[in-house]
């Protein structure tokens, strides 16, 4: 711990990012104080309540076992196909800890903390990775898009929106792990022991992505296929560690469950993976409406992820694993929204639109190596700065819309 806050590895650069993290908390906060006290859905009403009733210990979440379904939600009496408890328990663990009821002036706040909290901690992972990657301007950019993106802000607040942050800071923990973990398998010690952390590490983000939606189970061939990439003389070795960790992601998703066995199995039986249809890819709305996604997620979007994409098509030098994984992972959950173009909450598509912003610096970070790189940074700085006065000006109007 000591080592981060060494001149070596705290410095101007940690500074500006804390900077940023603390602009995007300050948006968040803006938001949740134009919620009105009575903004609690339906839905999300049923998540609170289902969540206290398992800290209660009265019954586990998201199952049959709790009682009184008619006061605790439309949704209690059967399997929730979608989520794990722990979709509720996080959910309702401010609640539960600080026992306050919706009369309480801290309800709000209270119910948004913890999206909030893993919005920054997202934030941070999504700087930390991107700045390994590309440098320091690297890291920038994406911390620049994560943190003015309309998407990611009302994800982080329940502004009409699914708590979808923290599946999400699951899966991009996953990969992320993964990919570090392959690059020391080359290494002369026993791989299971030696890599026990970032075994830990991986356990904890799949249980965290796969515990809150069901569908990220699909992340796991992905590891897979990346680790066997990056380290093809030691697939044994990979095959082993992810298999550890998969193992430790279901200890820790039969912990959600308060280590209750049937309710465990029937739970994960009841579990809807990916559902889709091929047939939506002929459907002409079904692109409109992933563009429309995706803008919303930024304006700037729209010109820098075709941008991105063809320079990584046009120019070798972009084309190596650093930029290619985050554009697979992003390909991916866009094919699956464009699949599932009915689901509700947006889960995949605020996945790939994360994976987006880390792809969008790599290939930022490649042109400004180029002779061009003062008209590259000049056009980059305008493009991010006029996407966060926008991103601004939309926080300031909603000073008289308050969501009820």
């Amino acid at each position: 711990m000591s080592s981060i806050f060494s001149p070596e590895g705290f410095g101007r650069p940690q500074i500006i990012a804390g900077v940023m993290l603390a602009i995007f908390v300050g948006e968040c906060a803006w938001l949740v104080a134009h919620l009105n006290q009575g903004a609690t859905g339906e839905q999300e009403f049923v998540r609170l309540e289902e969540g206290l009733v398992q800290w209660r210990f009265e019954g586990i979440a998201g199952t049959p076992s709790v009682k009184n379904p008619v006061e605790a939600g439309a949704g209690a009496g059967v399997y929730d196909r979608e989520h794990s408890p722990l979709w509720y328990l996080v959910a309702a663990a401010p609640l539960a800890m600080f026992g306050v009821g919706p009369d309480s002036s801290l309800w709000i706040w209270l119910t948004r903390a913890p999206y909030i909290l893993i919005g920054v901690l997202l934030g941070a992972s999504l700087w930390y990775v991107a700045r390994r990657l590309y440098g320091n301007a690297g890291g920038y950019i994406a911390l620049g898009l994560y943190c003015f993106s309309p998407a990611v802000l009302r994800s982080s607040v329940l502004w009409a929106a699914e708590p979808n942050i923290a599946p999400v800071w699951g899966t991009f923990g996953a990969v992320f792990t993964a990919i570090a973990v392959s690059h020391t398998l080359y290494a002369k010690r026993e791989v299971v022991v030696w890599n026990w952390r970032r075994i830990v590490l991986l356990g904890v983000s799949l249980a965290l992505a796969v515990g809150s939606h069901f569908s990220l189970v699909v992340v796991v061939p992905v590891l897979a296929g990346f680790m066997f990439y990056l380290a093809p003389e030691r697939k044994a070795a990979a095959a082993m560690i992810l298999a550890s960790a998969c193992a430790a992601a279901l200890v820790l998703l039969f912990a959600s469950y308060f280590f209750h066995p049937r309710l465990f199995w029937a739970g994960l039986g009841h579990a809807a993976l990916v559902e889709g249809s091929w047939q939506s890819a002929k459907m002409a709305g079904a692109y409109v409406q992933l563009v429309r996604e995706i803008a919303s997620s930024g304006p700037v979007l729209v010109l820098l992820a075709p941008g991105a994409l063809a320079a990584y098509l046009m120019w070798p030098r972009t084309r190596y694993f650093g930029n290619s994984a985050p554009l697979i992972v992003a390909a991916l959950f866009l094919l699956l929204r464009l699949f599932s173009p009915h689901q509700s909450g947006g889960v995949f598509m605020l996945t790939a639109v994360v994976f987006l912003f880390v792809f969008i610096a790599g290939i930022a970070a490649d042109l400004l190596e180029t002779r061009a790189r003062e008209l590259v940074a000049a056009i980059l700085v305008a493009l991010l700065a006029a996407n966060a006065l926008w991103s601004l000006s939309a926080l300031a109007r909603v000073g008289g819309l308050r969501i009820s």
